[in-house]
């Protein structure tokens, strides 16, 4: 599935059983939120709204790594006010869609990839998955993602892991609300099976209003705030701090 060459494909959207299976596949920046990536995103998930015949989607990544964040090389470069904004606009997307959205976790999630965690309505973890809230290291707050990571921690937990940047483990999320099931590796795939079947039997009106339902509140939130946290995250990615951490942080993976 990867090659990742000039103009590849970095999510794909495969349909089986009334199941759209989106995942991410940008193993050269551990899928960081490029441009070319969140565009696609959005298509694909588009796409799966759009057919009749599904009823569930999952979002997954081809690989251990679910999401490093941002993209900070593109950030470090052309700045990230339009890359704010397309972030509130995905989290949207997901909270929005008129089908369950399940995200299967196999391995690290950082900073900006939470958002999407936090957005999905079911969140299937394997125990070894890894999360890290890492902007305060780098001058930085989890501004736009806080509209919805937020409304999944509670308040202690987020107060922790915004203010430390420290890592937490699947069972650790389970507990603070952003996971919904934290397993066992060997597990993963199969309690992934028994929940998505579970999601499938539902009435595809039952589904869409239940779902509108239960997102009320967090795309009101979304709505509010979406203006000015973009604005304050790209106020804080311009900063001079935030740009020489972010250079140090790309020459040490160099």
């Amino acid at each position: 599935m990867t090659d990742n060459g000039p103009g590849s494909e970095l999510v794909h959207l495969e349909t089986a059983d009334g199941v759209a299976t989106v995942t991410l596949d940008s193993p050269h920046n551990r899928n960081a939120l490029s441009q070319q990536l969140v565009r696609e995103l959005f298509e694909r998930l588009e796409a799966a709204e759009a057919d009749p015949e599904v009823r569930v989607v999952v979002l997954r990544s081809s690989g251990r790594v679910f999401c490093s964040g941002a993209d900070l090389s593109e950030a470090s470069t052309v700045g990230m006010e339009e890359g704010a904004r397309a972030m509130v606009r995905m989290q949207r997307q997901i909270v929005a869609l008129a089908k369950p959205v399940v995200t299967v976790l196999a391995g690290p999630v950082r900073a900006g990839g939470i958002g999407i965690v936090a957005a999905s309505d079911v969140v299937v973890a394997a125990e070894e998955a890894d999360f890290a809230l890492t902007e305060v290291k780098l001058g930085l707050a989890p501004a736009v993602i806080s509209l919805t990571v937020l409304e999944r921690l509670t308040s202690r937990a987020a107060a922790y892991t915004f203010l430390s940047g420290a890592k937490f483990t699947g069972p650790e999320a389970a507990r603070a609300g952003l996971v919904t099931l934290a397993v066992p590796a060997d597990r993963l795939e199969g309690e992934v099976t028994r929940v998505v079947g579970e999601l499938a039997t539902g009435a595809p009106q039952g589904l869409r209003e239940t779902k509108a339902l239960l997102a009320a509140p967090l795309l009101a939130r979304l709505d509010a705030g979406a203006e000015e946290m973009a604005t304050l995250s790209a106020r804080l990615f311009g900063s001079q701090e935030a740009k020489d951490a972010m250079l140090a942080f790309l020459s040490r993976g160099r």
